[in-house]
């Protein structure tokens, strides 16, 4: 008995699927598929978010998103981070497809997801030479930061900081707030 045949997925295919309740993202025409995250997955997602935003409104190079469809304009590739920084040149467009260029991008692990965070979705941003991938563990309180280039992470245990060109002032941010109690 032959092996059924490997569906080479679109963008467009993953948009046409009906909502399930699951995150449906797209690398290289590989299908991932995981569940909703958990609660103590968004509140960290959310205080990174927040801290991102508070800095760049104060620091305006770039802007942050939470969640959202990102193809660098593939009909192979669809990924939602969930958080991201993009250039305020192509966030000024008000439009999706037009941001390419991301300056951040944080992941922030379920156990559903990291595979695909550390590895399909890690080497896609390396591809589109992300300058900097945080894969945050919030159950083991480190965050794995990757470059374009690099084979393996560092791992940050005290604080996140990233200076991105045209800001005055590097964003700091330490695990323990970024890890703190509800």
């Amino acid at each position: 008995m032959g092996m059924a045949s490997q569906v080479y997925w679109t963008a467009d295919m993953v948009r046409a699927l009906p909502e399930d309740g699951n995150r449906h993202e797209l690398v290289y025409g590989e299908l991932l598929v995981t569940p909703a995250p958990r609660l103590w997955h968004q509140l960290v997602s959310g205080r990174l978010f927040a801290a991102l935003d508070a800095y760049l409104r104060a620091n305006p190079a770039g802007h942050a998103f939470g969640t959202a469809d990102i193809t660098w304009g593939r009909q192979d590739v669809l990924v939602q981070p969930d958080v991201f920084v993009a250039r305020l040149e192509e966030v000024r467009t008000l439009d999706w497809e037009q941001l390419r260029t991301l300056l951040l991008v944080a992941e922030i692990l379920s156990p559903s997801s990291l595979n695909h965070d550390r590895f399909a979705k890690r080497r896609r941003y390396q591809d589109a030479r992300i300058p900097l991938y945080w894969i945050v563990n919030a159950d083991s309180f480190e965050v794995e930061e990757w470059r374009p280039d690099d084979s393996f992470p560092r791992i940050e245990r005290d604080r996140l900081v990233w200076h991105p060109a045209g800001a005055r002032d590097p964003f700091t941010l330490t695990l323990a707030e970024l890890f703190r109690a509800v």
